[in-house]
């Protein structure tokens, strides 16, 4: 059992370390990361969507679409709503900056987490069957998270954070895969219970800040070049999410 151990945490912590692929963009002058953001937003919206729509979805009605698969993704949604008007009370009339950040920051933080704490489920379970399975798993993860992190980052830097605390929150919610795996290993968690509700829960929270925080935010730029490339980087989100599929 200590190899299990062993091998998940060690699983989880490489998955995590996927967070900071951010750290490219340090070189990057602001004035040249700035002109990036849009299409880094404009990815994270599709690469959100696809992974609700043709990861986590399927995932949910795989044994027979269910009303509760319904009324937890609406609760994600609800949900959201809620948190978003709670965080735009806090910095009701104060511009967006990095000592006061856009709400959508700290809502894919907490969207993402409920992810991440599924990836650490997902990877304790596998190594429960078996280590290799545990390990193509792993891999598996890891090529799923590597867009999924790219449009996290650019969400943040966008909302307000320096790159650096972007970096650094980015990082840290990428570590409640720890509790995911812990969970799954030190209890025994049958992990398909929890993500019953999980699963459907993070696909509100995603189609919720893709839709109601991202796309609106998006709109505001009419330029038909740049609206061109803005839904090319929408397909090329999705599209990746897709490809992905390939490896389960």
């Amino acid at each position: 059992m200590m190899v299990v151990w062993i091998y998940t945490i060690g699983s989880v912590l490489i998955v995590s370390l996927i967070s900071l692929i951010g750290v490219f963009s340090i070189s990057l002058d602001q004035k040249r990361l700035t002109k990036m953001l849009l299409f880094m937003v404009s990815f994270a919206a599709g690469a959100l969507l696809g992974d609700s729509f043709l990861h986590l979805l399927p995932e949910s009605v795989e044994k027979g679409m269910k009303l509760e698969v319904s009324v937890f993704i609406l609760t994600g949604v609800f949900a959201f709503f809620i948190l978003e008007k709670i965080v735009s009370w806090r910095h009701c009339h104060i511009p967006t900056s990095e000592e006061h950040p856009h709400p959508v920051g700290i809502m894919n933080l907490v969207g993402d987490g409920f992810h991440n704490i599924l990836d650490g489920m997902i990877i304790g379970g596998s190594y429960l069957v078996s280590v290799p399975l545990g390990i193509s798993t792993t891999l598996a993860v890891i090529l799923h998270e590597i867009p999924q992190e790219i449009g996290d980052f650019g969400i943040l830097v966008h909302a307000g954070y320096s790159v650096r605390k972007a970096l650094f929150f980015n990082f840290l919610c990428a570590l409640t895969a720890i509790l995911g795996a812990v969970l799954t290993l030190a209890i025994g968690l049958k992990s398909e219970s929890v993500s019953a509700f999980l699963v459907p829960f993070t696909i509100g929270s995603f189609v919720y800040i893709a839709t109601a925080d991202l796309i609106p935010e998006l709109k505001k730029e009419t330029a038909l070049k740049k609206s061109m490339l803005q839904l090319l980087f929408i397909l090329l989100g999705a599209g990746v999410m897709g490809i992905l599929l390939l490896l389960d």
